[in-house]
């Protein structure tokens, strides 16, 4: 990300602090990311007030303005609803376009430090067959997690809409965040490219578990949509994640 340092940058990763933290680290002069339906704990958002730390000026855009995943429909359709103390300072707003407030965004005072640290993780949940990992983002994935049941932090939009982001190994199931479902439901197209590949794949209600948080999605997330073959084993609106993965590993066990 070298070639972001100094630049307003937007992003389309969601707002949580993950997000902020990279793009920190990369020097950005100030980030524009999206909401992804605020959600639980108002984590889609929670990066924006962690570069207040630091005096970075920083937004989000509305999840049902643009797409989750694609900083360029961010920029050309993003609706902006949040905002941090910094970025108000420079004239942003709720209800600007994206294009006007990351011109705004220019003249913002520069950070005056380095982020504090931030580091994502994984977790083993369950042994058994097949283990359950909770993850908290798909970059947390290993090879080694390909026939696990993975728990994911993580959005369930393709990123940019590409079918080859929707998992990186054949899991035996997968659980995503809804992020809001957002602008042309693109925060769950993860899941019929899934299916596709015979993997059973739900996401739960963001405002039932925190994006970008593996653990809060396996202790708290209520599943709100469900591909073809997570439906046809047992998955529905309004189970716990726990109970999916039950239904997975009884699955398993015939």
């Amino acid at each position: 990300m070298d070639d972001v340092a100094g630049q307003v940058l937007v992003a389309g990763s969601h707002g949580g602090i993950i997000a902020a933290y990279f793009g920190a680290s990369a020097g950005v002069h100030a980030l524009v990311l999206n909401d992804a339906g605020v959600g639980k704990d108002r984590a889609g958002i929670a990066g924006l007030f962690y570069l207040e730390d630091i005096g970075m000026a920083a937004a989000a855009v509305d999840c049902m303005s643009a797409r989750i995943g694609d900083g360029a429909d961010m920029l050309a359709r993003g609706i902006i609803s949040h905002v941090n103390a910094f970025a108000a300072l420079c004239g942003v707003a709720a209800g600007q376009s994206c294009q006007e407030a990351a011109t705004r965004l220019r003249v913002a005072m520069a950070p005056r430090s380095v982020p504090p640290p931030y580091s994502e993780g994984r977790w083993r949940i369950a042994d058994g067959e097949p283990e359950v990992w909770a993850l908290d983002s798909v970059g947390k994935i290993e090879p080694g997690d390909a026939g696990r049941i993975l728990v994911i932090g993580s959005h369930g939009a393709l990123h940019g809409g590409r079918p080859e982001s929707a998992l990186v190994v054949d899991a035996a199931a997968a659980v995503f965040n809804d992020a809001g479902v957002g602008a042309d439901r693109i925060g769950i197209t993860r899941l019929p490219v899934l299916a596709a590949r015979g993997i059973p794949a739900v996401a739960v209600d963001c405002m039932s578990a925190r994006i970008g948080d593996g653990r809060s999605t396996w202790e708290t997330g209520v599943i709100s949509h469900a591909n073809s073959v997570a439906f046809a084993l047992g998955a529905a609106r309004g189970i716990t994640v726990p109970r999916f993965a039950a239904l997975i590993a009884a699955q398993n066990r015939r």
